[in-house]
């Protein structure tokens, strides 16, 4: 090799290896597909299983204010019962999300609608804690930032009256939980405000919280997770994730960072919003490789498990609506994403989910007739992920292999 491609190989060598040296030590990876894991074909527990399968840490459930309680004092945990406790038994981390006001605790009105009184939120939250020990990960509401979530869309309300009182009072009950607020969409829509706007809000209100949790979806079908989005606006996807390390680093200090929803539609079935069905998985894997190497995020969410059967909701499962497995189940197995290229040195990152510690694995090229092995099996750092320097030029084709799951295929760009 001539000096020159020598010194090449090292700065990527020595770039990846700072990469993995900055990222967040152990980002958890999860899912969120709340009716799909109640109501699914089979039974919850095989549904369970199901996620078992794919090595994640973490499911999100949403727990209804206005279902549990809607009468005050009168409590049904059946639908939160029917998903956590599988969960407990079989080991899988929930992150739980508070949402929805009852009636009697907002004059009438809907449950997108703040409670009168912070201390009838601060019992519920604390009842919630009291009855689920295990979940150590909390988020207050969801997508505040929002009217559809939260008509007034005021990050005044939202701390004064859900925010710092379920903090408070969760805290009573599970010292050692972690509870996040914000929780923001990646943009206000039609009488929001944007998540930069409520970021500030909130750090001007005294928020009090362990983490700030976010969902940063692409606005844009063109848009990806690595470029694309608006960088002079208030938004905050992917593609402009900084943003949010930078504006909760001012608003909170150097708080913990969840991103708590992130998925990507796909056509089919979407012909309007989604992306074909590689791309959907690469995506994925993008999107997998960004939270990784972004200081202080903890944690990823995919949403969802399988598709909606409305095409005017979301399409963005890992399979479809008949159970048929998409490409995008193998970026979550296995994802594969390119981080940089300098002429045919190719920098990529990837990541086995199922198992813990030390797994092993084989990187694999397309030939045009048949994928091959390139060099020997070799072995994960500790938290299942990879960092590998390839010869690869654009269009090259990778995937991931290791004990029968084979992840998304990865096209050199």
């Amino acid at each position: 090799m001539r000096r020159s491609g020598l010194l090449a190989a090292v700065v990527l060598v020595v770039a990846l290896a700072a990469g993995a040296a900055n990222a967040t030590p152990r980002a958890v990876y999860g899912i969120q597909d709340d009716a799909w894991i109640e109501y699914g074909s089979g039974t919850v527990e095989e549904r369970v299983a199901a996620l078992q399968r794919l090595g994640l840490d973490l499911v999100r459930v949403t727990v209804r204010w206005d279902v549990v309680e809607p009468t005050q004092g009168t409590f049904d945990w059946t639908h939160a019962d029917a998903v956590l406790e599988p969960l407990q038994a079989a080991g899988i981390d929930a992150l739980v999300t508070i949402y929805g006001t009852p009636r009697w605790a907002n004059g009438g009105r809907a449950p997108n609608v703040a409670p009168s009184r912070g201390a009838d939120f601060a019992r519920f939250a604390g009842a919630v804690a009291g009855r689920y020990p295990f979940v150590r990960r909390w988020t207050i509401w969801n997508e505040p930032n929002q009217r559809r979530w939260l008509a007034s869309a005021s990050p005044v309300q939202y701390v004064t009256k859900l925010l710092n009182p379920g903090y408070a009072a969760i805290h009573s009950v599970s010292p050692s939980s972690r509870i996040a607020g914000g929780v923001t969409a990646p943009r206000g829509g039609a009488g929001g405000l944007s998540p930069v706007a409520f970021i500030r809000g909130m750090g001007r209100m005294n928020a009090r919280l362990d983490a700030y949790a976010h969902h940063p979806y692409a606005l844009m079908r063109r848009e990806t997770p690595w470029g694309g989005g608006c960088a002079h606006c208030g938004t905050i996807t992917m593609s402009t994730i900084d943003r949010l390390v930078s504006e909760t680093r001012k608003a909170f200090g150097p708080v913990r960072l969840w991103l708590t929803e992130l998925g990507y539609q796909s056509n089919p079935p979407d012909r309007r919003a989604g992306v074909a069905l590689g791309v959907q998985a690469s995506y994925i894997a993008a999107a997998a490789y960004v939270a990784f190497a972004t200081p202080r995020v903890d944690v990823l969410i995919q949403y969802l498990y399988r598709d909606e059967p409305d095409l005017g909701y979301w399409q963005s499962g890992l399979e479809t609506t008949a159970g048929r497995r998409k490409p995008a189940m193998a970026a979550v197995e296995a994802p594969l994403a390119q981080v940089r290229r300098v002429g045919r040195r190719t920098e990529i990152w990837g990541a086995i989910r199922l198992g813990s510690g030390v797994r092993s694995y084989r990187l694999q090229r397309w030939g045009g007739t048949a994928w091959t092995s390139v060099g020997r099996a070799r072995q994960t750092r500790a938290d299942g992920t990879i960092g590998r320097v390839v010869q690869a030029s654009r269009g090259t084709k990778f995937r991931l292999v290791s004990a029968g799951v084979i992840g998304n295929v990865l096209l050199v760009r």
